[in-house]
């Protein structure tokens, strides 16, 4: 049985579809990484698993349950974006606070020394840096000894140094059989951690599968250029992922990129003004959504 699970889910706000049908597990002991560009419906996924949210269509289930029942909620931890802790508070005094919450946590300095916040665990957490505070939040998220455990962005504003060492922190709770969801935008961070990978792009999961599949998603180019070609004729090319005209400029998406830039030169001596680049990720996940519709 999956540890959390979304099971053709639906959320929407305001007549505006954040998930649309969604189906989406994590597996026991596996870090999930889920993908995608801002708006695409990441952060909506986690807060329905936390039970903070309610689907409008479909099941949601953490842990064999609903995720609003305490029993489930005392197996989880979760580090989300946007999060303001007691400025008064230090990091020490948070850690205490959240640990009393659940019936078997960590000690609270073998906790603080797992998140690497130990140094400034004293300190007034109103006065702690930005990586720092994300550094206290992670530590709050993890006292509890969670059985699933939601990082949504959990390494914006770290330096390398900060990011490598929560990196460590999240290894060594999977080798102890945690479940671990990440949201990132960084496809290292994917590539690093992940044992499978999600795409989500305008609410709609468009990819799921491992990372060396991931790299081959990314591994697109684009491709821009004037030329007579038409769109119809150049998308329906082997290879061409997307295809798009404006003002007389062709833009693909393409994963062999040499291939059709060498067949875009052979149909048409009149092509000028060629632009070869890495696809963004954005532009990966508009391709994909585009397939899937």
């Amino acid at each position: 049985m999956p540890v959390a699970e979304l099971r053709g889910v639906t959320r929407r706000f305001a007549g505006v579809t954040a998930l649309d049908r969604i189906d989406l597990q994590l597996r026991a002991g596996e870090l999930l990484a889920v993908l995608g560009p801002n708006g695409a419906g990441k952060s909506t996924a986690i807060a329905l698993w936390l039970g903070l949210l309610e689907a409008d269509a479909g099941e949601v289930a953490l842990l064999g349950g609903p995720p609003q029942e305490s029993a489930r909620r005392q197996g989880l931890g979760a580090m989300l974006q946007d999060v303001e802790l007691p400025r008064e508070l230090s990091p020490r005094d948070l850690v205490r606070l959240a640990s009393s919450y659940y019936a078997d946590p960590l000690p609270v300095e073998e906790t603080l020394h797992r998140a690497g916040v130990a140094a400034f665990a004293g300190r007034p957490y109103g006065k702690l840096s930005g990586g720092q505070k994300r550094l206290a939040q992670f530590a709050v998220a993890i006292c509890g000894q969670p059985r699933v455990l939601f990082l949504d962005e959990p390494t914006v504003g770290l330096d390398v140094q900060a990011r490598q060492a929560l990196w460590a922190s999240i290894r060594g709770l999977l080798a102890a059989g945690c479940s671990v969801v990440l949201t990132t935008h960084y496809l290292e961070e994917a590539e690093a951690l992940a044992d499978r990978v999600a795409v989500i792009a305008k609410g709609r999961l468009v990819a799921c599968g491992s990372v060396d599949e991931m790299r081959a998603l990314v591994a697109r180019r684009w491709i821009s250029c004037e030329s007579r070609l038409t769109v119809a004729q150049v998308g329906a090319w082997p290879g061409v992922f997307d295809a798009r005209s404006d003002c007389n400029r062709l833009h693909l998406t393409a994963q062999d990129a040499e291939a059709v830039v060498r067949r875009l030169l052979a149909e048409d001596p009149t092509l000028a003004h060629l632009e070869v680049r890495q696809a963004g990720l954005d532009e990966a996940f508009d391709a994909l959504t585009r397939e899937a519709a």
